[in-house]
C-alpha cells in the first residue's frame, strides 16, 4: 500500500525539479567543466576550446607556481597583495557590522530605520559608483588631503603611490633597504622583504572602500540575529551582575555564532574576489601592488590571451577560497558539540565514558507512552 500511494511522488519530485537541474547543469555545471579542461589545455581563444586545443598537462599550473619567471612573480604579487586586503578587510568589516547592529537594536535609540537605512545605503550603490568618487575624494588635491592639510598633514598621492605601509613603518624605525636576511627570493618569485611590504598606500584607500561598502548588509545579517535573542535572556544576565561588556561577549557573542562564521565565510569569498576596484583604478597599477588573483586572471585571459593559464589561476584561486572557508569553519566549530558527538560514538561501540559515567545527550533520549527508555 505505501509504494501505491508514495510510489508517484519521486516521479512527481524529479518532474518539478528537472527545470532547474538542466538549468544548473546547462548554465553552472557545463561552464565549470569546461573552464577546468581548458586549464589543462593551450586554447587560443578561438573557436570551440573542444576542437580547437591541445592538451597540456599542469604546464598552466606550473608556470605561476613553480616555474620562475614574471607569470610566477606576477601571480605571487597578486597573492601578497590579496592576503593583506583579506587580513584586513574581514576582521574590520565584521567587527563595524557587528558594532552598527548592536547600536541600531537598542530600544532607547530613536530613528532606528533612519540609521539602519543609512547604515545599509552604500551596499546597494553600484560599486562603480562607489569607486568613482573615492577616486576624486583621494586624489592629490581631493577633500581627503584637503582635510589632512587643515591638521598640517601633506597627504600622498593616494592611487599612486606604491609604498607599503610596513615598509614606511620600518623607514620610520631607520631600516632604509633591504635587509640582507629578507633579500632572498621568497615564495612564488616574491622576495621575502617584499613580502612583509604590507598593503600599499593605494591599496589601503580599496579596503576602506571595502569596509565602507559591506559592514552595512553584515550589519542586517547580525541584527537579524540579535532580534532572534530573547530579552529573559539579556535580563538574566543583569540581574545575576553581568555587565554590558561582559553580557555582550559571554551570552550575546556565543549566541551570534552561526551568524558569525556566515558573515566571515561571505566576507572572505566576496575579499578573494575583488575586481570591479581593481579594474577602475588602473588595472593593478601603482607597481602592481593593486594587482589581485582575480583580475590577474581576467589580465591574463582576456588582454594576453592566454586562456589556459586564466583558467588555471581562476582553480587555484577556488582551491584557496576553499581552504581559508575550511580553515575557519574547524577554528568556530563548537568544540562542546563535537565532544558530545565522540562520546554519543563511543557509548554506541561499547566502549566506557571518556570522564566516568555521563548522560546521554538530550538528543537521544526517546520516551515512550507509558514508561521511558533512554539509549
Amino acid at each position: 500500500m505505501a509504494r501505491g500511494i508514495r510510489g508517484p511522488e519521486a516521479r512527481y519530485g524529479w518532474t518539478f525539479m528537472a527545470p532547474a537541474v538542466i538549468i544548473i547543469g546547462v548554465f553552472v555545471v557545463l561552464p565549470i567543466a569546461l573552464a577546468l579542461f581548458v586549464s589543462f589545455s593551450d586554447w587560443n581563444g578561438l573557436g570551440s576550446p573542444l576542437g580547437n586545443s591541445g592538451f597540456v598537462g599542469g604546464e598552466n599550473y606550473s608556470k605561476v607556481l613553480v616555474e620562475s619567471g614574471l607569470a610566477q612573480r606576477d601571480f605571487g604579487t597578486a597573492i601578497r597583495n590579496n592576503l593583506y586586503y583579506v587580513l584586513l578587510v574581514v576582521p574590520l568589516q565584521t567587527a563595524l557590522a557587528m558594532f552598527l547592529a548592536v547600536q541600531v537594536n537598542r530600544r532607547i535609540l530613536r530613528g532606528k530605520g533612519f540609521f539602519r537605512t543609512s547604515f545599509y545605503f552604500p551596499s546597494v550603490t553600484s560599486s562603480i559608483a562607489i569607486t568613482t568618487i573615492f577616486l576624486f575624494l583621494f586624489t592629490s588635491s581631493g577633500a581627503v588631503n584637503a582635510v589632512l592639510g587643515w591638521f598640517g598633514v601633506n597627504g600622498p598621492n593616494w592611487f599612486s603611490d606604491p609604498r607599503g605601509i610596513l615598509h614606511l613603518i620600518f623607514g620610520a624605525a631607520g631600516v632604509d633597504g633591504t635587509p640582507d636576511a629578507l633579500a632572498g627570493t621568497g615564495p612564488l618569485g616574491v622576495t621575502w622583504w617584499n613580502w612583509l611590504s604590507g598593503p600599499s598606500v593605494a591599496m589601503c584607500v580599496l579596503i576602506i572602500l571595502a569596509i565602507f561598502t559591506t559592514s552595512g548588509t553584515f550589519m542586517l545579517l547580525f541584527l537579524a540575529a540579535l532580534q532572534n535573542v530573547g530579552s529573559e535572556i539579556e535580563e538574566a544576565a543583569t540581574m545575576d551582575g553581568a555587565g554590558g561588556i561582559r553580557s555582550f561577549f559571554s551570552i550575546t557573542l556565543p549566541l551570534l555564532k552561526p551568524t558569525l562564521f556566515t558573515v566571515l565565510t561571505l566576507g572572505l569569498i566576496g575579499t578573494w574576489q575583488v575586481f570591479d576596484q581593481i579594474y577602475l583604478t588602473g588595472g593593478g597599477a601603482p607597481g602592481k601592488t593593486l594587482l589581485t588573483p582575480a583580475y590577474l586572471a581576467y589580465q591574463t585571459s582576456f588582454e594576453d590571451l592566454k586562456w589556459g593559464r586564466g583558467a588555471a589561476i581562476s582553480f587555484i584561486l577556488f582551491g584557496i577560497i576553499v581552504f581559508f572557508t575550511l580553515l575557519q569553519r574547524f577554528v568556530l566549530r563548537d568544540r562542546d558539540d563535537a565532544r558530545e558527538r565522540r562520546e554519543l560514538r563511543r557509548r554506541r561501540r561499547g566502549g566506557p565514558p571518556a570522564d566516568g559515567p555521563t548522560e546521554a545527550p538530550a538528543d537521544v533520549k526517546l520516551s515512550t507512552a507509558g514508561k521511558g527508555v533512554t539509549s
